[in-house]
């Protein structure tokens, strides 16, 4: 992506038919560029460079090479350096067909403005310093956000929370590079002393705060897949229905109803979860459902969480034996990644109870949880063990942090080069060798503020912007 500064417009709303459309204009022309297309109702135009700035006006969008009349819009003039790009910007809104939106453009384009490229807006507001990388890269973890939580993470690292949390280590960096290159250069010279052993703990304090967030803060941003396994007619699809709220999957008391994955998207404690309803794992000689049976245990490989429902108003099959000790198997394999169990004990409404030791005791550290996916009674339960069991392990309990990959491997890079830092530090090593790690360090830390970033990487991080963001 080049930066050539020049006026730049684009749609800023989703194609298709909606309640209104927005066209977004930035640039040192976007006032001139403007003032050419649109016409107050009786049909004079607007110098908006002697408009008072942040009004909305009322007027229409002509197409100056024909006067034909294109649309009733409402026109918001924005004077720089207060808006978004720092730069001066119109935005007008028209009715959100795409014929006038797309003829709105047509027109804005004719008159000197260029195509904004993916995430040029933002870039700009980034190039010009209204924010900082750590919050642009959150632009886009608002418009993505699939929770209200998530989005409260995102929009709490638009406001400055992620910089803020990066800012001790940096400036224990800071403080430790200058004292060490001060050092190594005038070592005849009297150097006000610093305690390097705490400058260093700071800043490893405060990175591994925020990479032992960043699993927690990926569940929120990317959500995971929850599998839900058992024998058939154990209460799966209704268990599938009552998390959704909703009448998704086909329920009948004939055994085998569910012959293929059904997947869907639910918010449980804010993080986005994908249920995997799976057809009933058992020895069968019908073709479709031994298919159905593939395709459960393939779904349960690539789920984060299985729960293992079973009819608790039964004593254990061999069918629920086998899916516990199919799970069992998984867990103690060799490049299991410890995928997490939930046993649901279902049919809690019933009377009659029936013991499922047999079957718990193959899976030792298991959460059960008795439920009733009739009646409800559990399923909040259920909710919490779900999430526990997700953001079990490394991080959990820690602040969430909703880092890229991008940020997670520089403030990997970062602790990496503290940790040799440490290393030359005890072993007694000169300290021109230690500031080259804390120096290096301070280069990483600066990647994921964007204070050190190249043209290329920007292009790769604004590329996955949509257009008019």
């Amino acid at each position: 992506m080049h930066l050539d500064f020049a006026t730049i417009a684009a749609v800023s709303t989703p194609p298709g038919a909606g309640g209104i459309g927005v066209i977004r204009i930035s640039g040192p022309d976007a006032a001139a560029v403007a003032g050419k297309v649109f016409r107050r109702p009786d049909g004079k135009p607007v110098d908006l460079q002697a408009t008072q700035s942040h009004r909305v006006i009322f007027g229409q969008i002509r197409d100056p090479h024909t006067d034909t009349l294109i649309d009733e819009v409402l026109l918001i003039w924005m004077a720089a350096p207060h808006t978004y790009t720092c730069e001066d910007v119109v935005e007008i809104s028209c009715h959100g067909g795409p014929v006038p939106v797309q003829e709105t453009l047509r027109v804005v384009l004719g008159q000197g403005a260029r195509q904004a490229e993916p995430g040029e807006f933002t870039l700009r507001a980034f190039v010009n310093g209204r924010l900082d990388l750590t919050q642009a890269e959150a632009v886009l973890n608002v418009v993505d956000a699939r929770t209200a939580e998530g989005l409260q993470l995102a929009v709490d690292d638009l406001r400055g929370d992620m910089t803020r949390r990066i800012v001790p280590a940096r400036d224990a960096l800071v403080s430790l590079l200058a004292y060490l290159d001060a050092a190594a250069d005038f070592p005849e010279d009297e150097i006000p002393s610093t305690d390097i052993d705490a400058d260093l703990s700071t800043a490893v304090a405060a990175l591994d705060a925020i990479i032992a967030g960043s699993r927690v803060g990926m569940l929120y941003r990317e959500g995971a897949q929850v599998a839900l396994v058992g024998r058939p007619n154990v209460g799966k699809s209704s268990l599938m229905n009552a998390l959704l709220r909703s009448e998704r999957a086909i329920v009948t008391p004939i055994a085998g109803t569910t012959r293929d994955v059904i997947a869907e998207t639910c918010n449980i404690q804010g993080i986005p979860v994908t249920l995997l309803d799976t057809a009933g794992i058992a020895e069968t000689a019908d073709v479709v459902e031994r298919l159905g049976i593939e395709r459960s245990q393939r779904a349960l490989s690539a789920a984060s969480v299985a729960i293992l429902v079973l009819d608790g108003s039964l004593p254990p099959e061999e069918d629920d034996l086998a899916v516990a000790r199919l799970l069992a198997d998984r867990l103690s394999s060799a490049d299991s990644t410890s995928m997490p169990v939930v046993v649901a004990v279902n049919k809690l409404d019933l009377p009659e109870r029936a013991s499922q030791e047999a079957v718990i005791d193959r899976l030792p550290g298991a959460t059960v949880v008795a439920i009733s996916s009739q009646t409800g009674n559990g399923l909040e339960e259920l909710e919490t063990a779900i999430v526990a069991r997700l953001s079990a392990g490394e991080g959990s309990g820690a602040q969430p942090a909703l880092i890229t990959a991008r940020q997670r491997a520089a403030l990997d890079r970062a602790r990496d080069h503290l940790a040799e830092a440490r290393s030359t530090r005890a072993a007694g090593l000169p300290i021109d060798l230690m500031a080259t790690d804390v120096r290096a360090a301070l280069y990483a830390v600066g990647e994921v503020t964007g204070e050190n970033i190249d043209e290329a990487v920007l292009t790769e991080i604004f590329s996955r912007f949509c257009i008019g963001k």
